[in-house]
Order: structure tokens, then C-alpha cells, then sequence
């Protein structure tokens, strides 16, 4: 019987080190982890995939929370069902579910209560997420990347245009992507 570990970090720049750290003192034998969102497929999360293939009856799975096996209640109940049909014990380091000791049918009350809290989180988020961004736009914040050409270009590009000069002859005369000029030619045309 193998105790598996798995971690998850939705983004590269957040650290699994913390998550790895609790997995080893949990008495882990195999730790894998993928850095990828919790909405994800789980065909994009190519280390939990091999992990659940790797294992067989009787082994244990442990993770920090049930977010990190996946975020979405439907999701989540699909998932902890299999793992209980292959007789997988599952277990959060976080001290909310322990299939160990639960009957299954606890086991699976729990993981709908807890998949349907994480994605009350998630429409929540998404819900204050809007919100913000309307204030924002309304104060006149722009969203978006930085402009890397300025008006003086803009107007030369604009010149060339009413010359008669397609897209790539002005890209390529200013060191510039064709579908940047042609972007700046529709917006101003716009304007």
C-alpha cells in the first residue's frame, strides 16, 4: 500500500514548496504536482493523470485541501467517487476528509458540501472580480497592455495609410508586426 501525494498551484509564480513540505511530513511515498488552475481539465494536469493511473487498491491519496484535486463540485464528486470504487483512500491535510474512518456515504455527503462551497468561492470571486473591474473602468482605468507605439507614430502610420501604402509595406518600413499597424489603422478609422 503506497501513500501518494498531490499538490497543485494555479499559477507558475506560486510556490508548491509549502504544499510539498506538509505532503513529505504527511508520510508521503510519491509526491507529484502540477502547476495549473483548479478549473482545469483534468487532461491538462499531465502528473495528477499518471498518479491516479499509477494507483491500485488499498493505496492512500493525499492532498492539502479537496480544491487541490479539483475545484468544481461536479468535478470533485466524479473524482472522489472513482477513487472510492477503486477502494483508494483519500485524505486533506487541512483535517476535513479522512475516508479512512468516514462510511462513504458521509464521505460523499462531505465532498458535495465541500465541492458545492468551492464553487460558491469560485462564482463569488468571478462575481467581485467583475465588479471591481467595472469600478475601475468607470474611474477611467485602462485594462490591457501597455501601448508600445506613441501618437507620433500613430500619425506617420496614419500618413502612410493615406498614401495608399498597405499594411506590411508600413510595417516594414516602421519595424513594426502587420497586424499591429492594421489595428492602428482600424481604430483610429474608429475614432
Amino acid at each position: 500500500m503506497t501513500v501518494y501525494g498531490v499538490w497543485r498551484c494555479s499559477t507558475d509564480a506560486q510556490d508548491q514548496e509549502r504544499q510539498v513540505l506538509a505532503l513529505k511530513e504527511a508520510g508521503c511515498d510519491v509526491i507529484r504536482g502540477d502547476h495549473i488552475t483548479g478549473k482545469s481539465d483534468f487532461s491538462a494536469r499531465p502528473e495528477l493523470t499518471k498518479c491516479l493511473e499509477e494507483m491500485k487498491s488499498g493505496d492512500t491519496l493525499i492532498i492539502s485541501e479537496l480544491s487541490r484535486l479539483h475545484r468544481s463540485f461536479i468535478g470533485m464528486v466524479n473524482e472522489v467517487s472513482k477513487l472510492l470504487e477503486r477502494n483508494i483512500q483519500i485524505v486533506t491535510l487541512d483535517k476535513r476528509l479522512d475516508t479512512r474512518t468516514m462510511p462513504k456515504e458521509i464521505t460523499m455527503l462531505l465532498v458535495s458540501i465541500l465541492g458545492y462551497a468551492a464553487s460558491q468561492e469560485i462564482a463569488q470571486l468571478k462575481s467581485r472580480t467583475a465588479e471591481g473591474r467595472a469600478v475601475a473602468k468607470n474611474r477611467g482605468v485602462k485594462f490591457g497592455a501597455k501601448r508600445k507605439f506613441d501618437k507620433f507614430q500613430i500619425a506617420e502610420i496614419m500618413d502612410k495609410r493615406d498614401q495608399g501604402l498597405g499594411y506590411g509595406s508600413i510595417a516594414k518600413a516602421l519595424g513594426m508586426n502587420k497586424s499591429t499597424v492594421q489595428m492602428i489603422v482600424q481604430r483610429e478609422a474608429a475614432a
